[in-house]
């Protein structure tokens, strides 16, 4: 008999249960830090690894059979600290994305943290071809020479895409026709951090990181975001936010729950919003349509869950371990893994 433990909250009921979902590793990286993955329509997997330091094998990578190919090639990887920046080569890419038959690659033309050494931009290739179709770059004024675009997803219906910028606080939005941008939610409430530390077992992490997560209700129309040093998940209607209306805008946020500290965020075809639980090592699903949260898993193989995918009724999620990668990272292990959801 399964056992059922319910907290109730402010905010949202919690509730545990005693049988967690079998976890499967599907990819492993000594030493290279992985943070985003994003699982095709057919099932294709794409990982990438951000710039955060100098020894970075490649920026974006497939996944297939155990190994791991350099995505779209070797060149477009083979950018190194110094180079010119050009757009036929990956700078420092910290999130992937795959809608319908286009990966999305996001580079927040930032490497090291150091600042913005190029408009940041998105890389759109089709992957019947593995060919570059387009590029999105960011406008002058939807970005601070300390944005570091963090996150996006892509929404069809209203023909934008929407990103967060966890480096300086707030929203861009870009026109997928005719690839203009603009910036919302400019250091608000709702998109700055909350605090700069997050507590874990083995200490505690210092940084202070703005909004991070995102994710897309498009039967609702409704766009969430949250902070990841931060306890607040808000979200805003795709038609408020895309009035470019300041007032409107800022009237439109809504605070949706309390919840914990997250980094990426997933809503699935029914409502459902994962995201991580980072200090205690677990994953998270909210109802939206009624505030119960649950944990869907916990343990040892959730090492700060950073990106998640959804595939085949599986959850796809990085173990990018961001509280334990100090220093010398090359005797770490960061893993890409999923886990059923129904």
């Amino acid at each position: 008999m399964r056992k059922i433990y319910i907290l109730v909250i402010a905010f949202g009921i919690w509730s545990c249960t005693s049988e967690k979902p079998e976890i499967e590793k599907i990819a492993s990286f000594k030493g290279q830090q992985v943070t985003g993955v994003t699982v095709s329509n057919n099932g294709r997997v794409f990982a990438n690894f951000p710039r955060w330091r100098e020894q970075v094998k490649n920026s974006v990578i497939e996944v297939s059979n155990n190994t791991s190919t350099p995505f779209p090639n070797q060149t477009w990887n083979s950018w190194d600290i110094g180079k010119t920046a050009t757009d036929s080569v990956f700078v420092a890419v910290q999130s992937v994305v795959a809608f319908e038959n286009t990966l999305y690659v996001l580079d927040t033309r930032n490497p090291l943290f150091k600042g913005v050494i190029a408009n940041p931009r998105i890389f759109a290739f089709n992957l019947s071809s593995n060919k570059l179709e387009k590029i999105y770059v960011l406008q002058e004024e939807s970005f601070h020479k300390d944005s570091y675009i963090n996150d996006l997803r892509v929404d069809k219906k209203k023909g934008k895409i929407y990103l967060t910028d966890s480096g300086h606080a707030g929203l861009v939005v870009i026109d997928i026709a005719s690839g203009t941008s603009f910036r919302a939610l400019d250091n608000h409430k709702s998109t700055l951090a909350e605090t700069n530390q997050l507590k874990f077992n083995n200490g505690v992490w210092q940084n202070t990181v703005h909004s991070d997560g995102i994710a897309l209700d498009t039967k609702n129309d409704m766009l969430y975001f949250h902070a990841l040093t931060g306890y607040n998940l808000y979200a805003i209607s795709t038609d408020n936010l895309l009035s470019q209306n300041k007032a409107t805008i800022e009237n439109g946020v809504k605070h949706m729950a309390k919840t914990s500290a997250p980094d990426g965020m997933i809503m699935d075809a029914s409502g459902q919003l994962f995201y991580a639980d980072l200090e205690h090592n677990k994953i998270m699903k909210l109802d939206i349509t009624n505030g119960e949260i649950r944990v869907v898993a916990e343990g040892e193989q959730v090492k700060w869950a950073d990106t998640f995918s959804i595939y085949n009724n599986e959850l796809y999620y990085t173990n990018s371990r961001i509280n334990e990668a100090k220093g010398d990272i090359s005797a770490l292990d960061f893993t890409i893994n999923k886990l059923k959801i129904n």
